[in-house]
């Protein structure tokens, strides 16, 4: 009998399984796949998502990837160039964009050296119930028999397509229609000039300096401008990058392509119900948008956090965990609602709603610095 299953083992589930052990509980932390391993992913952390690590005692380990510490932001748009020092949050100087099978896998570790019990390449099947309560789960290798396993609390960090929330019948509180897509590959022989964007009217291109001397090139783009040229994507990146940024197309003339060509063509903005009897949902599971502004590591590790910190007594005495969740979910829809309709409005790469504005105050440091905090969730 384990106090916390927790379903999925990234940003969200490490972390939240590595808080409860902290907390004394007996933790069990299951996941599909086998670490390390990669996901789609922004990778981006901002300084709020750096300094939650600062305070697990897990920053040091993470720089030590190789991830370079992006301490200068750009903003450029047709008539405005914002540059300028990234934002600090007390120690934190700027935010780092880790590739997520280094990442992913030192989280899994502070998790098991936190006394947390792992099983890789395990798919959740379904939940057990009893008397209309989640009290486990059932579980299995590809090529191995079933396993249940009892829980007084049940945790789906299994992302925007979540098995625990299907099965629970967890409920949408929300739904917004899909705004973007996202294509992205990874890129040598760049300069590390910290975090740049660059974006149209209708398209924008993010570059990220990450491990190994790579940088990650994302090009977004509404949902109404075609996804392929003629079948072909790849060419469809290149052109939209184009579209946002000559001036890095003809940068790219002397780089080299490192990887296979990533694309996002799913990206839902949603808020699910997330909690009912024994169970509890956390990360993409409970909410997601639009990758637009690379919230989804920071997000985790907040929510993580928030649901850790009001599961703050005994996991078996079933009122107060229904009243921690209850506490959960309002703190959860209040804090991030605000930067979800930021979110929406971003996304919809609709520049010339605010172009005007930018091309007047792009000279003014104070604004400057507040956009840079706006984008990193600062304020």
């Amino acid at each position: 009998m384990y106090d916390a299953i927790v379903v999925g083992a990234r940003c969200a589930g490490a972390a939240t399984a590595r808080l409860l052990a902290r907390a004394g509980h007996e933790v069990l932390l299951l996941d599909r796949a086998d670490f390390p391993s990669d996901t789609l992913s922004t990778q981006y952390i901002h300084q709020p998502g750096l300094a939650r690590l600062h305070r697990w005692g897990l920053l040091d380990d993470v720089l030590a990837t190789g991830a370079p510490s992006l301490t200068r932001v750009s903003f450029t748009l047709p008539g405005a160039h914002l540059t300028g020092p990234a934002p600090t949050l007390g120690p934190i100087t700027g935010g780092c964009a880790p590739r997520r099978y280094a990442l992913d896998h030192l989280l899994v570790q502070a998790a098991v050296d936190s006394g947390v019990e792992f099983r890789p390449r395990t798919n959740v099947v379904d939940l057990r119930w009893e008397n209309g309560r989640v009290t486990g789960v059932r579980h299995g290798t590809r090529h191995g028999p079933t396993v249940s396993e009892r829980a007084h609390l049940v945790i789906g960090a299994d992302g925007r397509n979540s098995t625990v929330a299907r099965l629970a019948r967890a409920p949408y509180l929300r739904q917004d229609p899909r705004l973007s897509r996202t294509y992205y590959s990874y890129w040598s022989a760049l300069s590390d000039q910290g975090l740049r964007t660059y974006s149209q009217q209708g398209v924008g291109t993010a570059c990220v300096p990450t491990q190994d001397e790579a940088t990650l090139i994302a090009v977004a783009f509404s949902r109404t401008l075609p996804a392929d040229i003629d079948g072909d994507r790849q060419r469809a990146y290149r052109q939209m990058l184009r579209r946002s940024s000559p001036e890095l197309d003809q940068q790219l003339a002397g780089a080299r392509q490192e990887d296979r060509l990533y694309c996002c063509a799913d990206q839902p903005n949603f808020f699910r119900r997330p909690h009912g009897p024994g169970w509890a949902l956390v990360g993409d599971a409970a909410h997601t948008k639009d990758p637009i502004n690379a919230r989804g590591i920071t997000d985790a590790f907040t929510q993580s956090d928030m649901l850790v910190e009001q599961l703050d007594g005994p996991l078996d005495d079933s009122e107060q965990v229904e009243a921690a969740l209850t506490r959960y979910a309002l703190h959860l829809r209040e804090k991030f609602t605000p930067a979800y309709e930021d979110t929406l409005l971003a996304a919809r790469l609709d520049i010339d709603r605010y172009r005007a504005h930018m091309i007047e105050n792009q000279h003014d440091p104070a604004f400057t610095d507040g956009c840079f905090r706006s984008f990193a969730g600062m304020r």
